[in-house]
């Protein structure tokens, strides 16, 4: 059985945005290079072609990869998300006691996870700790590094 895949709308739109990329304009970019690699004779000690081929591999997992993740997403449908508590598409204002700073992040699937847009996963560690918290309270994430950090949540919003 595979799992449900989670997204927004524009997160949908990524996804799809990005299998017809691939299908479309990366698929004949590496077909070219194989053409072009293939001319150069011996396939044996060719390393073009197996370079090639290799993005070609590479090229069609990712394809495939999102194919599977197409036929099972689930659009978040952002009009019924509460403020009342953390869940899976809410931005959260958080206090960061040990650098004591606010930050603000959005919690979205882990296909949609971008740090530099302040989009984390609900998979995170900051992302499950964040979840099922309301304002006021504080969410312990145990980071990678094995330490703890304290976010105080200050505000949930849509």
């Amino acid at each position: 059985m595979n799992k449900q895949i989670v997204v927004t709308q524009s997160g949908l739109k990524a996804l799809e945005d990005e299998l017809e990329q691939l299908k479309t304009v990366r698929r004949k970019e590496v077909s070219e290079k194989i053409r072009v690699a293939r001319s150069y004779g011996d396939l044996s000690e060719n390393s073009e072609y197996d370079e090639a081929k290799n993005e070609q591999a590479i090229v069609e997992a990712r394809i495939a990869d999102l194919e599977v993740m197409l036929k099972n997403v689930v659009i978040l449908d952002e009009g019924e998300l509460r403020t009342d508590t953390v869940s899976l598409g809410s931005t959260v204002k958080v206090y960061d006691e040990e650098f004591e700073e606010e930050l603000e992040y959005t919690i979205v699937g882990s296909t949609e996870a971008d740090i530099d847009l302040n989009k984390i996963s609900d998979e995170s560690p900051v992302g499950k700790a964040l979840i099922g918290k309301k304002v006021g309270e504080v969410a312990e994430a145990v980071l990678p590094s094995g330490d703890t950090a304290k976010f105080k949540v200050l505000d949930i919003s849509r």
